[in-house]
């Protein structure tokens, strides 16, 4: 899969991010698009698990809209990330920088 997909939802107060295909340098303006507008808005569920690439253009994507988010006082978490994303969070030691959750139960 060579294009990027975001799908946007609403769960009670939260807005939903579903991410599919790569995020990289090609792709990445459409997803800081998408999470920028989101984050102004409501706290935000990024979710990963269908990302094949994660490149560092979309790390910063996703550190800059972590940062945004909890300047408005709003919250940003990852949801189910594929092994691509958990492992280029985890090289790049931003691990404790994003909150990684597997369902929304409790969240809504």
């Amino acid at each position: 899969m060579n294009q990027l997909n975001v799908e946007e939802a609403r769960e009670g107060g939260l807005g939903i991010l579903k991410i599919s295909g790569p995020v990289n340098s090609y792709t990445f303006t459409e997803f800081q698009e998408k999470i920028f507008r989101a984050v102004r808005r409501s706290d935000v569920v990024v979710d990963m698990e269908n990302v094949t690439t994660l490149s560092s253009a979309g790390l910063g994507v996703l550190m800059a809209a972590m940062e945004d988010a909890e300047g408005a006082g709003k919250k940003l978490w990852i949801l189910k990330p594929s092994e691509i994303v958990r492992l280029a969070i985890e090289s790049t030691g931003f691990s404790d920088r994003f909150p990684v959750i597997q369902s929304l139960k409790g969240l809504a």
